[in-house]
C-alpha cells in the first residue's frame, strides 16, 4: 500500500450501529493492512465476520493505551500498515486514538483519515438546531467542581452545543443542564442507526420528563441550543429568583455592574418601575 520505509496509520471510521454504514474504501483498507488496532476487539470481530475480513487484530483502548501504543508505533516504524478503529464511529473522538495519532506524527509516520460514520454529526444533522457553528464537548467532567465550572462556561456559549452522555447519568445531567441553561431547545439522540433508534426534540425540561418514563439504554448524544440574549436574561432570573429586588441589585453591583445599570436590569427582569425600585432600595438602607 506504500513504498515508504515506515508504514501508514489509517484512521478507519466504522459503523455506529448499522453494519451497512461503512465505505468501500474502509473495507478495502481493513482487508489489506497488516494489523487492525481496535478499541473493542469483540465488536470489531463482528464487523469482520459480517464482511469476511481476516486481518490480524490487536486491542488498543483507554486501559492499555500507553503500553500498546508503543507496540503499534514499533509496527509502523517497521514498515507495517495499521488501521485504527474505535468502539464505533470515527476514531480519535472521545477515545484514546487521539494519543496514538500524536505519537505517530511525532515519529514521522504518515496518518491517513478514512471518513465515515460519526454519532456526533448524525445527531447534529437531525437535531433541527443551527448547524453553521457548533462546539463539541464530549463527556462532561465527572468531578463536581470541574463539572459546575464547565456548565457555567457553556451557559454563555452562543454556538450549538454537543455533549455525549451515558444512560445511567442522563437524567442527572439533564437536571444540571436545566439549572445552568434554563428551558432551552435541545435534541436527545440514542441508538442511532440501530433498531431502537430514538430522536427526541424539545426543551430540556420536556426531554427530562420524557426520559423519566423510559428504560434508558444506549449512549446519548445531546444537542443543545446556544445562548441568546433572551437566554442570558432567563438564566439571570432563574439563578436569582429567591432574591428580593434589593438583594438582586446588590448582587449585580458586587459583580461590577454600576448602580444605575443594576437597577435598570432588575427593573426590566422583575417588571418593577424604576422609580418604585429606587424608593424600595432607599427605604431599606
Amino acid at each position: 500500500m506504500t513504498g515508504k520505509t515506515s508504514g501508514v496509520l489509517y484512521l478507519c471510521a466504522t459503523p455506529i450501529g448499522n453494519l451497512e454504514d461503512i465505505t468501500l474504501r474502509a473495507l478495502k483498507v481493513l482487508r489489506e493492512v497488516d494489523l487492525v488496532a481496535a478499541e473493542d476487539t469483540r465488536r470489531t470481530r463482528k464487523l469482520f465476520s459480517h464482511y469476511g475480513i481476516h486481518t490480524a487484530l490487536t486491542s488498543y483502548h483507554e486501559h492499555n493505551r500507553q503500553a500498546k501504543g508503543g507496540y503499534i508505533i514499533e509496527q509502523l516504524n517497521g514498515g507495517r500498515n495499521v488501521a485504527l478503529v474505535s468502539d464505533a464511529g470515527t476514531p480519535g473522538i472521545s477515545d484514546p486514538g487521539e494519543e496514538l495519532v500524536k505519537a505517530a506524527l511525532e515519529n514521522g509516520i504518515e496518518v491517513t483519515p478514512l471518513p465515515g460514520p460519526s454519532a456526533l454529526l448524525a445527531a447534529l444533522t437531525v437535531s433541527g438546531l443551527p448547524l453553521d457553528r457548533f462546539v463539541f464537548e464530549g463527556f462532561l467532567p465527572t468531578k463536581h467542581k470541574e463539572r459546575s465550572k464547565r456548565l457555567s462556561e457553556l451557559a454563555k456559549e452562543p454556538r450549538t452545543i454537543v455533549v455525549y452522555e451515558s444512560p445511567h447519568r442522563l437524567l442527572k445531567t439533564l437536571g444540571e443542564l436545566i439549572d445552568a441553561f434554563g428551558r432551552r431547545q435541545a435534541c436527545a439522540a440514542r441508538e442511532l442507526t440501530k433498531m431502537h433508534e430514538e430522536v427526541q426534540r424539545g426543551t430540556l425540561d420536556r426531554l427530562q420528563e420524557h426520559f423519566k418514563r423510559q428504560s434508558l439504554r444506549g449512549e446519548f448524544v445531546l444537542v443543545i441550543e446556544g445562548c441568546s440574549v433572551k437566554d442570558e436574561q432567563e438564566q439571570l432570573i432563574y439563578r436569582n429568583s429567591a432574591l428580593s429586588p434589593e438583594e438582586f441589585v446588590h448582587m449585580l453591583k458586587e459583580e461590577g455592574v454600576s448602580p444605575s445599570k443594576a437597577i435598570k436590569i432588575v427593573s426590566r427582569l422583575r417588571n418593577i418601575p424604576r422609580r418604585e425600585l429606587y424608593k424600595e432600595i432607599n427605604s431599606s438602607q
